[in-house]
């Protein structure tokens, strides 16, 4: 198989934003790329955007069927999974054309529609679970395994329980709650990977400019994707464990 020697990562999200720009990163790094998609039509039209060693996927987390088509996939195309990036994810369902101040003030917890707090959780933090379920037989097929769970310096609690948190003010149970609960997912699934050589990090972008804070953000796609881009390259001896922002600068849970 032409791919055999190389890295076969599976990035969710990858049509756009910080997804794609890992995509491209890792591509030019040599590594082939599935990228990611639920819809398959903009996964395709991404992946041709990239050239060679991009190669579209459509997996949509939220649903168990495409997460177990897109696992049947990787299967038989390629015998194992080196790299998965937990990058999908969604900030809101009905923000519509507020800013995110504005949302903010109705999405306290007094004030959030439960159903759209379901509706991000159901992505951000049960659809990372249910990937990580179906992909980690291939994991263990590789022979250096790593996970980059694509997370929010917003979920740290730590960091929300100092009043002087800059971002504390839009801590609530909508998307900042929801980095915090695949947080602990990803410290479960640490547990769960000790002494099995597979190895995971956490990773928070930058305030990044994207259409999941409705371009908002301060940092190009660039420099918000540099610290998940530098995590998803580390070697067999790099560090398991960890969550941090650029440049590997630590970020208390």
């Amino acid at each position: 198989m032409k791919n055999q020697h190389k890295r076969i990562a599976l990035v969710t999200g990858a049509n756009q934003g910080v997804g794609l720009q890992v995509a491209k990163e890792l591509v030019k790094a040599g590594v082939t790329v599935l990228l990611g998609s639920r819809n398959f039509e903009k996964g395709e039209t991404a992946a041709k955007e990239i050239g060679n060693g991009a190669i579209a996927i459509q997996i949509d987390v939220t649903d168990q069927a495409s997460i177990n088509a897109a696992a049947e996939r990787i299967e038989k195309e390629f015998g194992r999974l080196d790299l998965l990036v937990n990058n999908a994810a969604i900030s809101n369902t009905n923000k519509g054309n507020l800013s995110l101040a504005e949302y903010a003030q109705i999405s306290k917890a007094s004030t959030a529609s439960l159903d759209e707090v379901r509706s991000v959780w159901e992505t951000n933090v049960f659809g990372v679970l249910a990937v990580y379920q179906a992909m980690l037989p291939l994991l263990k097929k590789s022979e250096g395994a790593r996970i980059v769970n694509v997370s929010s310096g917003v979920g740290s609690l730590a960091s929300n329980a100092d009043p002087a948190f800059p971002y504390r003010a839009f801590y609530g149970p909508v998307y900042a709650a929801s980095k915090t609960g695949l947080n602990a997912m990803s410290l479960a699934m640490m547990i769960e990977l000790e002494g099995t050589g597979i190895k995971l990090n956490l990773v928070s972008p930058a305030f990044t400019s994207t259409a999941l804070n409705g371009f908002e953000g301060t940092e190009s796609v660039e420099d918000g994707s540099r610290e998940v881009v530098r995590v998803c390259l580390y070697g067999p001896n790099d560090p398991s464990g960890t969550f941090t922002s650029w440049e590997n600068t630590e970020i208390p849970w």
